[in-house]
């Protein structure tokens, strides 16, 4: 049986010397609903963009496995914190239930955009079929993402957007509706603080395009409640999804602002930094929101009865996510059709002013699980340990 590497192969070799001088395309929006993607060599996929969906929604991947041997690929640009961790391994727990997988890649950009560019070429030179990467650059990897797409590869971009074009610049981008995430953690947030007070969204590295979805959602529920006071109106605090930085970031508006009364983070790994940098300041803890963390959830039982005012809820930590990009990888590698969802609509799962939404604590698990990740407990130990 002919090899779908090879054929990708072929095609690199001829597309080479057109694509040295590619630049950017359009920076538009996701293509309308059940709209068919032009595969990555060209000719048609049955692949369906810019679908809205919930989790149960996602199929198995059996369906686009395929029979030829594949090589995949997740280029992450950023795989530093306990987040990315988990969703590698959920990446590379789905790969492997397809058995004409033989190879399956990962990359690390640490944050750098230049280094992302580099992966991303090394991986279409190490022949991947199929390359799911997480764009923390956003639009600045887009000229590379095309590069790779006209040479044959399927590229899913996933949670962090590139801009462009789905179904022509890339197969397809999946995400959660990231601007619904936030305006949902802010009304929560905002309702939970009395409707007035001071308020700051915490996000991740600079100018990454996820944080920023999530501030936009936010900036919608602040401007109906005209007694809240955003601090951060220029824009996400950067963190760098660290929680050593966030304690340190968190200390710094503390020193600066003197009361915040609540704040919404897109990492509720990285919270927990937070939280005990109001601590060690003696202030009141504020009403929190973010996905969804065991320690974010224990550390609320540790400090509810002497923090009265310190509330928490979280929205999935969706790392689940990444099994959709790879599944519409491997379906337009395939020449199969593949109709899950684009974007996934999220709901808070955990609310502790909500007795049947209390928030979940394992104390036998580490800090860092996930517990809505789709990994098991013992998958979770065995990472962490």
């Amino acid at each position: 049986m002919r090899s779908t590497t090879m054929r990708r192969a072929a095609v690199a070799l001829a597309a080479v010397g057109a694509l040295v001088t590619m630049t950017a395309c359009s920076t538009g929006s996701l293509s309308a609903s059940g709209e068919t993607a032009a595969s990555p060599g060209g000719a048609d996929s049955n692949v369906t963009t810019g679908t809205v969906g919930v989790q149960g929604d996602i199929q198995d991947i059996s369906e686009f496995c395929g029979e030829d041997d594949l090589v995949v690929a997740l280029a992450d640009g950023f795989g530093g914190n306990s987040w990315r961790k988990i969703t590698r391994a959920i990446f590379e727990a789905e790969a492997a239930k397809c058995p004409n997988i033989t190879k399956v890649l990962y990359t690390d950009a640490q944050g750098d955009t230049q280094k992302a560019i580099s992966d991303i070429n090394s991986l279409v030179a190490q022949g991947a079929d199929v390359i799911v990467t997480f764009v923390d650059g956003g639009e600045a990897l887009l000229p590379t993402i095309q590069k790779a797409t006209a040479a044959g590869v399927a590229v899913v971009p996933y949670v962090g957007s590139p801009g462009g074009t789905p179904g022509t610049d890339y197969v397809d981008f999946v995400s959660e509706d990231i601007r619904t995430y936030g305006r949902n953690l802010a009304d929560w947030t905002i309702e939970t603080m009395g409707g007035s007070g001071n308020l700051v969204m915490l996000g991740g590295i600079a100018g990454n395009s996820y944080s920023q979805g999530v501030y936009e959602g936010v900036l919608e529920a602040v401007a109906e409640n005209p007694d809240i006071t955003l601090l951060n109106e220029d824009g996400p605090v950067s963190t760098d999804w660290e929680p050593g930085k966030i304690q340190q970031v968190v200390a710094g508006l503390i020193t600066k602002y003197g009361q915040i009364d609540g704040i919404v983070a897109d990492y509720g790994g990285g919270s927990v930094g937070g939280i005990r940098a109001f601590e060690a300041a003696g202030k009141p803890f504020p009403v929190w929101s973010a996905n969804d963390s065991n320690e974010f959830a224990c550390l609320w039982y540790e400090y509810k009865d002497s923090q009265p005012s310190y509330q928490i809820a979280t929205e999935s930590s969706r790392n689940w996510i990444v099994t959709v990009a790879l599944h519409k990888g491997l379906a337009a590698a395939n020449g199969l059709p593949n109709d899950e969802p684009s974007t996934y609509n999220l709901e808070i799962i955990e609310d502790s002013t909500d007795p049947d939404r209390q928030p979940r604590c394992e104390e036998g698990l580490p800090a860092d699980a996930i517990l809505s990740s789709g990994l098991s407990v013992e998958q979770l130990e065995a990472l962490f340990n």
